[in-house]
């Protein structure tokens, strides 16, 4: 019961980070703000997945959170490289 209600409150909690961060994606100032904001969206989705693979009691989702956070990656970095030099592939 105390499971439920903990996996209840904290797919709340990230739902709401999720949503801020896409708040701040769209809204941000500068080009480095939305890159923050989409890293930290990515990672977000990677908790939301895990969370719902634990209350659905999925382990597909796990595999599905793994791809995420592995593309997650890949385009921050592929960002921030275009952001700082003007290219992403030398």
């Amino acid at each position: 019961m105390i499971l439920a209600w903990a996996l209840n409150f904290a797919l709340v909690a990230v739902a709401l980070a999720t949503l801020l961060c896409g708040w701040r994606l769209l809204r941000g100032p500068n080009a480095t703000d939305r890159v923050l904001a989409l890293d930290t969206l990515y990672i977000n989705v990677v908790a939301l997945v895990i969370l719902l693979g634990v209350q659905m009691q999925n382990t597909l989702l796990f595999e599905a959170a793994l791809i995420v956070a592995m593309l997650g990656f890949v385009s921050t970095v592929a960002l921030a490289r275009f952001l700082s030099r003007g290219d992403v592939i030398e």
